[in-house]
């Protein structure tokens, strides 16, 4: 017959008195050279992750180099309100956000359907191979690709405009019009990053439960049915935290990239943040500028990053906390 426990009650205004825990200098002692390996990544960033950021006051400075970041003068907001001023800082903007926007657009969904491709291959070595080939163009610098994409697509010896001249027809201007310059850029974005991109989304289809799939065998499951119904729920909420970290980093964008790329017939859609910086901030000595400039530019990204993670907050996602 089971025991009978009876319920005890105390006085009122006492309470229960809570087990002895364990105090920081127990977890300090027990799990000390734990503590030892994160001393040196710890003094990493403060030396130079966050003792740097104090140079983020050279925005608000009238910066001379010769007299150093505490010495120069303070200059109030007269940074931002020249750089506000610029019919340039503002064609820079819309092309950042315009060509990011179209690399998420078109780039972010990319590696997932590669990797869901991949997930289905049932050769593992024919895997591997592949993965590797497609791993490759990550590993290139920015000026080596942007070698290979003149060689292919330059409108006068290029090897799109040869073939195409071959044919009797005309060569198409993909590095000197503007938007197919766009595309051009856009695409040859996906091709370098694809690869690399797919890993995470590997990684997390590999932790799936495989009696999930073994299940929808015995139902009778189509493989698209499967990617459908099992795959893709199952990489939901790493999908949905790549998909903010990405939006937040929207107004920001790299140099090579878009310089590298660029031309003076398509400057118009080409000139981003970074070069406009590099351009009016650190090939003019004017370090205020364009300590203004990335400021501005670290403000709206963040802004972006708080704002896609509340909505997936508020559709009932898994955000970032």
């Amino acid at each position: 017959m089971a025991k009978m426990h009876r319920q005890v009650r105390l006085p009122a205004g006492e309470r229960v008195p809570k087990a002895p825990g364990k105090g920081a200098l127990y977890y300090l002692r027990r799990d000390f050279l734990l503590y030892v390996l994160l001393v040196l990544p710890i003094v990493y960033f403060l030396l130079f992750k966050y003792v740097p950021m104090y140079g983020v006051t050279i925005a608000f400075r009238d910066y001379n180099m010769f007299k150093g970041v505490f010495a120069s003068p303070w200059s109030g907001f007269g940074a931002f309100k020249e750089i506000f001023s610029m019919r340039e800082f503002y064609r820079a903007i819309k092309n950042t956000l315009v060509l990011n926007g179209l690399d998420l657009l078109v780039g972010f969904p990319a590696p997932i359907v590669l990797a869901l491709l991949l997930n289905e291959l049932r050769s593992q070595s024919y895997k591997r191979v592949s993965q590797t080939i497609l791993y490759l163009p990550h590993f290139l610098s920015w000026v080596v690709i942007g070698g290979i994409v003149y060689e292919v697509f330059a409108p006068s010896y290029g090897i799109v405009s040869s073939f195409l001249g071959s044919l009797g027809l005309k060569p198409i201007p993909f590095l000197t019009n503007g938007p197919l310059w766009i595309g051009t850029y856009v695409g040859v974005g996906v091709w370098q990053s694809i690869g690399w991109g797919s890993i995470i989304y590997l990684a997390a289809i590999a932790g799936i439960n495989p009696e999930l799939y073994e299940a929808a065998d015995m139902d009778g499951a189509s493989r698209l049915r499967k990617m459908r119904s099992i795959t893709l729920p199952g990489i939901k909420e790493t999908i949905i935290i790549l998909l903010i970290l990405n939006v937040g980093r929207i107004a920001n964008i790299g140099f090579d990239r878009p310089y590298v790329l660029g031309n003076q017939l398509v400057q118009e859609y080409s000139d981003v943040i970074s070069t406009f910086v590099y351009r009016v901030g650190i090939r003019s000595i004017r370090f205020t500028i364009a300590t203004a400039i990335g400021l501005f530019q670290s403000v709206v990204g963040l802004a972006f990053l708080l704002s896609a993670n509340f909505i997936a907050s508020k559709a009932g996602e898994t955000g970032l906390w």
